[in-house]
């Protein structure tokens, strides 16, 4: 009878098993999560290049019809809707009003001219929306 309530007992597993069993398993689960949200961060800068691309392509187009890119002044919003004293205007540009935004959810910069003598330059300040910044926070300008 006694070997019989040793074997019984010994069957189970111990709280202080289950508690590093479930520290173990949130240690790996926060590692994890860490590397992924990492990985969307990137591929959040890697959206942004796109976009940027996108919308130097409809600049492009807006200077084929209206013989200039916007001004500064006029922005992007001027791939959605005609600015004044503009003539030729064949817009809209863009499908969605969302691309005026860049991936985390903050307005493009557009600047003309731009920098190193560019027609036009558009900047996305990145996760933080500041200047300046490294990773995720890092700008990203379609001068670079």
């Amino acid at each position: 009878m006694t070997s019989h309530r040793s074997m019984h007992r010994s069957a189970g597993f111990s709280l202080i098993e289950i508690i590093i069993v479930i520290t173990i398993i949130g240690l790996i689960v926060a590692w994890a999560g860490n590397r992924i949200f990492g990985q969307g961060e990137k591929a959040k800068a890697g959206v942004a290049k796109s976009q940027m691309q996108d919308l130097m392509g409809a600049l492009d187009l807006y200077k084929l019809d209206t013989g200039k890119f916007p001004t500064t002044q006029d922005g992007l919003k001027a791939m959605m809707t005609a600015p004044s004293g503009v003539t030729n205007w064949n817009g809209p540009y863009l499908r969605k009003a969302e691309q005026l935004k860049d991936p985390w959810n903050n307005d493009w910069i557009y600047r003309a001219p731009g920098n190193d003598n560019r027609a036009f330059e558009i900047i996305s300040l990145g996760a933080d929306g500041k200047e300046g910044g490294e990773g995720p926070d890092k700008d990203i300008s379609s001068a670079q």
